[in-house]
C-alpha cells in the first residue's frame, strides 16, 4: 500500500458536473483529491481488505441474531422497547439488505482492524462506484498511471443485481433529506441503479413521507401506498420521528431494514469483541461503564453509541485527548475501544471503506485527512490496483 502523487485531470470539475457529481468541493474546500492516489498489489486487496470483509459481515450477522432475540443486549444498546419487535420481525423475515460500509485501519503490512461498520446509511457510493471508475479508466488513457492498472470496484453492476433480487416487481419510493447536496446525490444514484434493474421508483424528501389513517399506512405526495422504501435516514433518528409511533402499524418495507438499527450503532463494537475474542480483524472494545475497560489502560478511542462523520469522537493517549471533534452525540452512552492509530502517509491519514453490496464485498473507498479523525471534510481519494 502507498500513497503515490499523481497530476489531475485539468477537466475533472467538468467531468463531476458533467456525471451529477456536484459536491466534489463543500464550502470552498476539495472533497475530492485526485493530487494523488493510493496503491495496492492484489494481494493486499483480496488477502488483506475482501477476505477480512467477508468475515466481519458474517461476524455482525451472528451478532445481530444474537442481540435481537435478548432484551438485555438491546438495552445496552440504548433501542428504544417500542422498537424491539419491529426489528425482530424484520430479521425473522428475513428483511434484505441492499448495502453497507465498513471502515478500516488498513496499512498493508497488518491484519485490517474494524473502526466501525456504517450499517445503515453510507453515503460516498456513488463517489465509490462511478467517479473513482472514470478517473481509473481516463487516469490510463492520459498515461497518469501504469496502463496494467485495476481498481477493486464491481459496486455499480452488484447493486443492479441486487436490486433485482431484492425489489423485483416492486415499485421502489426512495427518501432522505433532499436538501442535503451529498445526500441528494447518494440517492439519485441509487435511484438510477434501481431503473437500470428495470424497476419504476420515485424520490421524495423524507418530509413528504404522508400517513393514511384509514388501513393505515404510509403515502406519497399523490396517496400512493409506499410499499418499500429506500431510506437514506437513520433509524435512530425515525425511532425519534412523529411517525416513529406509526412504524409498526405499516406494512412498508424498510431498506436499510429495522435489524439493521443494531448493527449501525457503536455498541457492537464491544459486542463483536465479547463473542470473538482476539479476532485478528477486531480491536479490543468494551462499553465505557464496563468495569473491563480498564484494560484498555490510559490509551483509547471514546465513540458514542450513535454518532456520524466522527462527531463526539476522542482520541486519548496517555489519558490525554490526543484529538477530538465537537457533535451532538453522545447522551445515550460512549464505548472505548483500543487506540489504533491510522496509517501516516506523508503527513495523511487514511481510512480504507470497505463495501459490501448484498452481502458480497465488492469495492473500497479512501478518505484521508490531515487529522487522525476522519469527519466530514475529510478528503476522498482514489485507488488503483497496480
Amino acid at each position: 500500500m502507498q500513497r503515490i502523487a499523481c497530476p489531475e485531470r485539468d477537466d475533472w470539475r467538468q467531468t463531476a458536473e458533467q456525471c451529477g457529481f456536484t459536491f466534489h468541493t463543500i464550502d470552498g474546500e476539495r472533497y475530492w483529491d485526485e493530487s494523488a492516489y493510493y496503491g495496492f498489489t492484489l494481494d493486499e486487496i483480496e488477502r488483506g481488505i475482501e477476505t477480512p470483509t467477508g468475515e466481519i459481515d458474517a461476524m455482525c450477522l451472528e451478532l445481530a441474531g444474537r442481540v435481537i432475540g435478548d432484551e438485555r443486549y438491546l438495552r445496552r444498546l440504548k433501542i428504544p422497547e417500542a422498537f424491539w419487535s419491529l426489528i425482530a420481525e424484520s430479521w425473522e423475515r428475513d428483511d434484505r439488505s441492499l448495502y453497507g460500509r465498513l471502515d478500516l485501519k488498513f496499512d498493508g503490512k497488518s491484519p485490517a482492524k474494524l473502526l466501525e461498520y456504517n450499517a445503515d446509511t453510507p453515503t460516498s457510493i456513488f463517489e465509490t462506484a462511478v467517479f473513482q471508475w472514470t478517473w481509473l479508466e481516463q487516469a490510463i488513457e492520459r498515461r497518469i498511471i501504469p496502463s496494467r492498472a485495476d481498481q477493486f470496484n464491481s459496486i455499480h453492476e452488484r447493486l443492479i443485481a441486487a436490486w433485482k433480487e431484492i425489489a423485483a416487481g416492486h415499485h421502489v419510493h426512495l427518501t432522505g433529506i433532499t436538501g442535503n447536496e451529498e445526500d441528494a446525490g447518494t440517492l439519485a444514484y441509487l435511484e438510477d441503479t434501481a431503473r437500470q434493474a428495470g424497476l419504476s421508483t420515485r424520490l421524495l424528501d423524507i418530509e413528504e413521507v404522508g400517513w393514511r389513517d384509514e388501513g393505515g399506512g404510509f403515502v406519497d405526495l399523490d396517496d400512493g401506498d409506499i410499499a418499500l422504501a429506500f431510506k437514506l435516514y437513520p433509524w435512530e433518528w425515525m425511532f425519534q420521528d412523529a411517525f416513529g409511533a406509526k412504524l409498526k402499524d405499516a406494512t412498508t418495507r424498510w431498506i436499510e431494514p429495522p435489524w439493521k438499527a443494531v448493527l449501525s450503532n457503536k455498541g457492537i463494537l464491544p459486542l463483536l469483541w465479547e463473542m470473538f475474542p482476539n479476532h485478528p480483524n477486531l480491536l479490543p472494545a468494551f462499553f465505557e461503564d464496563d468495569p473491563r475497560a480498564a484494560e484498555l489502560g490510559t490509551s483509547y478511542v471514546r465513540k458514542p453509541l450513535l454518532s456520524r462523520e466522527g462527531a463526539n469522537v476522542t482520541l486519548v493517549s496517555g489519558g490525554m485527548p490526543l484529538d477530538e471533534q465537537a457533535g451532538p452525540y453522545g447522551a445515550e452512552g460512549f464505548v472505548r475501544q483500543a487506540l489504533a492509530p491510522l496509517p501516516n502517509f506523508s503527513g495523511f491519514y487514511p481510512v480504507v471503506g470497505s463495501w459490501l453490496v448484498n452481502h458480497e464485498p465488492c469495492g473500497l473507498s479512501i478518505r484521508e485527512d490531515e487529522s487522525p479523525i476522519t469527519g466530514n471534510r475529510s478528503r476522498f481519494l482514489p485507488h488503483a490496483i497496480l
